[in-house]
């Protein structure tokens, strides 16, 4: 048996492994346009920024240890411009010319190339992509050269890791993104943190606005934004997404939708004997149901090894799951993860859904280091199915993402995360981890033992309701929400009749820092028949939220209520 496999990074590389550990005997040919199989693509804005020294360590693989190891026939430099798939061959160009190639079956792991978007200038010797090593390769060898100024467009995952990469060389570099803040799946109180984040490493973020056209000089380029903004660049790298490398199969006749290749859950194609896996076919999102490509070397290479089974072994291959999307990127010295939806994503489909906001330490408090991350969760209402999860914190935030997802695969529902027996030692988490925290919050709003109120509501809230401030006195004095009733948590038991004559019939908004001391006090009101409810996350998911409209909002001069 013959199997060709066109792709040899992730997908690709993983499928033509397992075929091998399955079928001695089969004959494996994997083609590739590129200079490399195997390499560490996850890896080049490192290679950029220096953390990465040896171009070599990005070269997980070479055709030689694949051959030696695997018995593979990798063939790079092999740009595949044709296939009949009746005739099941395929047309190959190579340094020498043209070949037929025939196959028994055929994987598709094309991936995916950069976006360029209609821009005037963007065909300028000093605009570069970041998709393979010889990309790095050259980026690097600019930034050695003596860039001194760089412009990033795009500030989704590979945008900002070329950004921070770009500025540990020591350039003045710059973001723009069209979208109203960088990490555009993110939420955007969480994105706020990673702008500030940016900002405090030196780099410049331009969001909500976008790139109108690049303007070539003798020494440097001009990037020109849509309202007349102009940044100088030595150096500008391309990074506003990326579309399937498909056009070759559709033209075959392979079934695509919205550019990607259409499969089956074992990754079978529209054609006989043809399978496809990796950023240029179509997945069903687990959560949302949104049919798009998931351009992520996770479900690549786990979805390789399931279509080799397919092929070798069809009666014990499992599907292929539907992808949740989990990822992170580190941001200085934050870390921002998430997995399943996001609350854009949920409210477009219509599911109905609660939302948490958390600020808990990654360890024990008592513990020299112990830092707060910020942590979203959004679950189903009803049954309390989980939905989605993001964080962002300087550390603990891959371990907490990774077992939300875990969660979410296992369909489990928010409340039965108080039930998961995770590792505890002061160093490394608290006695009721973050994640415990979630499901015991999750309980309380899904049994009505909390009721929530969100940043979002805010001004709605500052017309219909009294606002609640329990934080000390303190606190209060270096900024709260116009109008505010301050009264520690302490002292609300005395003071009960204090609120009630100051809400005057109105709903009782309850507000602390981060949403612990305003569950005390919303617990004490619910139970003396107050309508009350408490901010979700507090002040600083408040702050977060709103952005610089929060310093204005919460002036330390407003006159605060009084009773």
């Amino acid at each position: 048996m013959r199997l060709v496999v066109v792709g040899g990074v992730a997908g690709g590389m993983s499928a033509a492994a397992r075929a091998r550990r399955l079928d001695e005997t089969a004959e494996i040919i994997v083609l590739d346009r590129g200079e490399h199989v195997s390499f560490a693509n996850c890896g080049l804005p490192y290679f950029v920024g220096g953390e990465i020294e040896n171009q070599q360590s990005l070269l997980v693989q070479t055709p030689a240890s694949l051959k030696a190891a695997l018995d593979l026939d990798v063939r790079v430099r092999h740009d595949v411009t044709a296939l009949d798939t009746a005739a099941r061959t395929l047309t190959v160009q190579t340094e020498t010319g043209t070949e037929q190639l025939s196959y028994d079956a055929l994987i598709l792991s094309p991936g995916a190339l950069a976006v360029r978007p209609p821009l005037p200038g963007l065909d300028s010797p000093r605009v570069h992509t970041l998709r393979t090593v010889e990309d790095a390769t050259t980026l690097r060898t600019v930034v050695t050269a003596g860039a001194r100024r760089a412009v990033v467009l795009g500030g989704g995952f590979i945008g900002i890791e070329a950004a921070e990469a770009l500025r540990a060389q020591g350039l003045e570099t710059s973001v723009v993104e069209l979208s109203a803040h960088v990490l555009p799946p993110f939420e955007t109180e969480l994105a706020h943190l990673i702008t500030e984040e940016l900002t405090g490493l030196g780099i410049t973020v331009y969001d909500g606005i976008g790139a109108a056209s690049v303007e070539s000089g003798a020494d440097h380029d001009t990037v020109i934004l849509t309202d007349g903004t102009r940044i100088e660049a030595d150096l500008i790298v391309l990074s506003v997404g990326v579309r399937p490398d498909t056009a070759v199969f559709g033209e075959a006749g392979i079934e695509l939708e919205r550019g990607a290749i259409v499969v089956d859950e074992h990754g079978r194609t529209s054609a006989p004997q043809v399978w496809a896996v990796g950023d240029a076919v179509i997945s069903t999102d687990a959560v949302s149901g949104i049919r798009r490509p998931f351009a992520l070397a996770g479900p690549a290479n786990r979805a390789g090894r399931l279509v080799a089974d397919d092929i070798f072994k069809p009666a014990l291959a499992r599907p292929i799951p539907n992808p949740l999307g989990t990822g992170i990127v580190r941001v200085g010295e934050l870390s921002a993860a998430m997995t399943g939806a996001n609350k854009t994503t949920l409210v477009a489909q219509g599911i109905a859904h609660h939302t948490m906001h958390l600020h808990p330490n990654q360890h024990a408090g008592y513990f020299p280091g112990a830092a707060q991350m910020h942590l979203i969760v959004h679950f189903r209402e009803g049954d309390g199915m989980l939905l989605g999860a993001q964080a962002v914190g300087p550390d603990g935030v891959d371990k907490r993402i990774d077992v939300l997802a875990t969660a979410i695969r296992a369909g489990m529902s928010v409340d039965e995360l108080i039930d998961l027996d995770l590792a505890y030692s002061p160093p490394y988490g608290m006695a009721k981890d973050p994640v415990n925290l979630v499901g015991m919050e999750g309980e309380n709003v899904l049994n009505g033992t909390i009721k929530l109120w969100y940043a979002d509501d805010v001004d709605a809230v500052l017309e219909s309701a009294l606002v609640l401030d329990t934080r000390s006195r303190a606190e209060f004095a270096t900024g709260h929400l116009p109008g505010a009733l301050n009264i520690p948590h302490t002292e609300l038991r005395e003071r009960l009749d204090e609120v009630r004559d100051a809400a005057a019939g109105r709903p009782t908004k309850i507000m602390c820092a981060s949403g612990m001391r305003s569950y005390i006090a919303y617990r004490v009101l619910a139970q003396h028949g107050f309508d009350a409810s408490t901010l979700s996350g507090g002040i600083l998911t408040l702050r977060a939220a709103l952005g610089s409209r929060a310093e204005r909002l919460l002036d330390p001069a407003h006159a605060p209520q009084r009773a």
